[in-house]
């Protein structure tokens, strides 16, 4: 029997997992945390032949997560995923100790290599991936996101993490909100992300608050 951790703060994402793994025809029992610090107590009552860990989840990321399973028990295997790119967080992963990286845009057969990759001792990367690297099309790949902004979007970066709106950004800074508006639609189309929550969690993981 193999005994998998889903590590997901969507329920609508573990349930997806879980249905993938129920039409494999090993036996496999799961368990799913719904945060970070719900994993790592999990991970530490329990043995895990693999865990599938979620990037990005509110508290403790994905990779302060995957930190403490290294230094816990690092014989457990990790398969991260993400909704972000593998260009913008696969090599970071497998660096940190991961051995797999997948987006949850992935097929099902996908998800199924990469465990069966994993479980046996191996590391996954997609072909994609696998090609990118081989043509040397990553080269900057880790170079961090929020090195590509300037020194006014990442001031603003900083402040939108902090919690602080528009209008009380635009007042500390002395320029209008039209020009702090523009600033945030110019740093999430450079960092590829969405909302002021991801912007959040991302400063956060990267100690930009500090």
């Amino acid at each position: 029997m193999t005994r998998v951790l889903i590590a997901d703060d969507h329920a609508i994402v573990r349930k997806g997992l879980a249905r993938i793994l129920a039409d494999i025809p090993e036996t496999v029992m799961l368990d799913e945390a719904c945060n970070g610090e719900e994993a790592l107590d999990m991970i530490e009552l329990n043995d895990y032949d693999l865990v599938l860990l979620d990037v990005s989840m509110p508290g403790k990321g994905g990779f302060e997560v995957l930190k403490e399973i290294r230094s816990s028990k690092p014989g457990v295997p990790v398969l991260m995923f993400s909704m972000h790119p593998e260009e913008q967080y696969a090599l970071r992963a497998l660096r940190s100790g991961a051995s797999g990286y997948l987006t949850k845009e992935s097929a099902a057969d996908e998800l199924l290599v990469a465990m069966r990759k994993v479980l046996s001792g191996g590391k996954y990367i997609s072909d994609s991936l696998a090609e990118k690297l081989v043509f040397g099309l990553l080269k900057d790949v880790e170079k961090p996101l929020h090195e590509t902004l300037s020194d006014r979007e990442r001031q603003v970066l900083r402040m939108v993490a902090a919690g602080k709106t528009l209008s009380e950004i635009a007042a500390e800074l002395s320029l209008n909100v039209q020009t702090i508006s523009t600033f945030r639609a110019r740093l999430l189309r450079k960092m590829r992300m969405k909302s002021n929550a991801e912007l959040t969690h991302y400063a956060i993981n990267n100690s930009l608050l500090d």
